[in-house]
């Protein structure tokens, strides 16, 4: 059960939900605003987070099994629970060793480069790597071991689309429409300011996740239908992976994992039943909401959990926030100047909340399939972390609050997010005529853009298909930068020369190394996260600047 991170969404969930709350316009404190109590966000989380646990039941052995989508972190869990449950397997022991020893390499380089982290934009993770130009634009290697091994363990298909993204993105697209200001856009705006540059970044990747979501859903949806028993044999879906035949383990894994079968009932019961509480109770505590637009909402969620669980598995990174702000535009959108705000942040709740826990439950029956554990007992565990994590969010969330000044935007933790998720709903209450110009324009060429994609690698010969890039991978740094995509094709380049070495030592190891370098890393930041929290600064602040 990946409860940190389902915490740590419940957190800001339950941060994002009273932070922008409120009725004030001019970005203040929100020590202004009456503090929310803690049974009322304990009863907003347990109404909206539980539908995300049965919207893709009745697609967990296409994702899991037919697919064979990666979701590298869930993998990560597997290999390393694996590993210290082989006994007396000389391979296993390997893995262990290989996997303690870059987990301690990565752990202790993380520690290292902290000491040079003093201040915004200090340290390793601001090295610029191929110049201070090419920094300028998020072109750098940051040092980042987990995305290291996260690009270990994708396909070099993924890593690459990654760079192709991100040369598309930061490489030409932003600097071109950048030259345009004054033009395009106003020459006041900050960059961040949603009718900015950061407006056509948000919504270029959410045409272009959309676009190769849809397309995927709709093509799986109409697969299952023509077979109602869930049995895809067709060669598009088989083309991904290039072989045919399963390994005896592969036919192991698949048959335990569909031998304790989750009935559909459940699922489709599950959703309707939460679905129809959230509908009947999230209007009596935000009234600016509408009921049918609650209804709207969760008719649109399961085709938008489908295309972020799918993106996961494909390069490990939740998106559901994005699929948020579509939802967060629409409604503001519709429902109007007086109840816009809080009605679009309202909606960005209920559809992130089901598009992130659907995406994690995936993610965990990825962990079950590959370690011979019940997808049932994997559902159980989901369901109690999932009324864990309702309860100890909003009183992380209200300790927090009291010891620091959250949402001041002069202080410490300023909450960005909440300042853009903000600025968001302002924008659509305004309307679409707010949007930078142009931008609408460049947002249906990509959809188009994705969907033909999809159809050429579909319907072209092999030859050709297998080198068609994936969409959604390329929206990835239209929003958040290239440093991560350079991060992952390094871990792709590793693991090819390293094939090139030895490829039988290789196929064993990558994944216990892969493994380690992610857990490491990730361990790092829970000293880190104490000493902030204790206010012990890094002692030097390493930075580059121009001559």
């Amino acid at each position: 059960m990946n409860s940190g991170g389902f915490g740590s969404y419940l957190l800001g969930l339950s941060r994002k939900i009273y932070e922008l709350s409120g009725e004030d316009t001019e970005g203040n404190s929100r020590r202004a605003i009456k503090e929310p109590g803690l049974g009322w966000m304990i009863g907003y989380l347990f109404v909206v987070c539980f539908v995300g646990l049965f919207v893709l039941i009745p697609l967990r052995k296409i994702v899991i099994v037919d697919l064979k989508l990666t979701y590298p972190s869930g993998l990560a869990t597997a290999v390393l629970i694996n590993g210290f449950h082989s006994q007396g397997d000389q391979m296993a022991k390997k893995q262990v060793r290989g996997f303690m020893k870059y987990f301690s390499i990565s752990f202790l380089w993380g520690f290292f480069q902290w000491f040079y982290s003093g201040k915004q934009s200090c340290g390793f993770k601001q090295f610029p790597t191929f110049g201070l130009q090419a920094w300028k634009q998020t072109f750098y290697f940051d040092f980042s071991m987990t995305y290291v091994g996260a690009g270990m363990i994708c396909s070099h298909l993924v890593n690459l689309s990654l760079l192709l993204g991100a040369v598309l993105s930061y490489g030409i697209m932003w600097p071109l429409i950048d030259r345009l200001k004054g033009h395009w856009f106003s020459e006041s705006l900050k960059e961040s300011d949603m009718k900015s540059l950061y407006g056509y970044k948000v919504f270029l990747s959410v045409a272009l996740i959309l676009g190769d979501g849809l397309y995927n859903f709709l093509k799986i949806l109409s697969l299952t239908v023509i077979n109602i028993y869930g049995t895809i044999k067709t060669k598009n879906l088989n083309a991904a992976d290039g072989d045919e035949k399963k390994s005896l383990e592969d036919l192991k894994h698949n048959e335990i994992f569909l031998r304790e079968n989750i009935p559909m009932w459940i699922g489709v019961a599950g959703y309707l039943v939460f679905s129809i509480l959230s509908i009947i109770v999230i209007p009596i505590m935000f009234p600016q909401l509408k009921w049918y637009y609650v209804v709207i909402a969760y008719i649109l969620a399961p085709s938008l959990s489908f295309c972020n669980a799918y993106g996961a598995g494909l390069t490990d990174i939740n998106m559901a926030y994005n699929y948020g702000k579509v939802a967060l535009f629409v409604l503001a959108a519709l429902s109007g100047r007086e109840n816009g705000l809080v009605a679009g942040m309202v909606g960005c709740g209920l559809v992130k909340s089901v598009v992130s826990v659907a995406c994690i439950l995936m993610q965990d029956f990825k962990t079950a399939h590959c370690t011979y554990t019940s997808p049932r007992a994997m559902f159980l565990n989901q369901v109690i972390g999932t009324a864990i994590g309702c309860v100890v969010a909003p009183i992380s969330f209200l300790l927090f609050y009291k010891a620091f000044d959250v949402g001041n935007p002069h202080g410490e933790f300023k909450a960005p997010y909440a300042l853009i998720y903000r600025n968001m709903a302002v924008i659509g209450v305004q309307g679409f005529s707010a949007l930078p110009q142009h931008c609408l324009q460049l947002c249906y060429g990509l959809f188009a853009s994705a969907v033909a994609v999809n159809l050429v690698r579909d319907f072209s010969p092999e030859k050709i298909g297998k080198w068609m890039p994936l969409p959604m991978v390329m929206a990835l740094p239209f929003l958040v930068g290239a440093y991560f995509a350079i991060d992952m094709c390094v871990g792709s380049l590793v693991v090819y020369l390293w094939h090139k070495r030895n490829p039988k030592k290789a196929e064993l190891m990558i994944p216990a190394v892969a493994s380690g370098l992610i857990c490491g890393e990730g361990l790092w930041t829970l000293p880190a996260s104490i000493l902030a929290l204790a206010k012990i600064q890094p002692p030097i602040c390493m930075k580059f600047l121009d001559s």
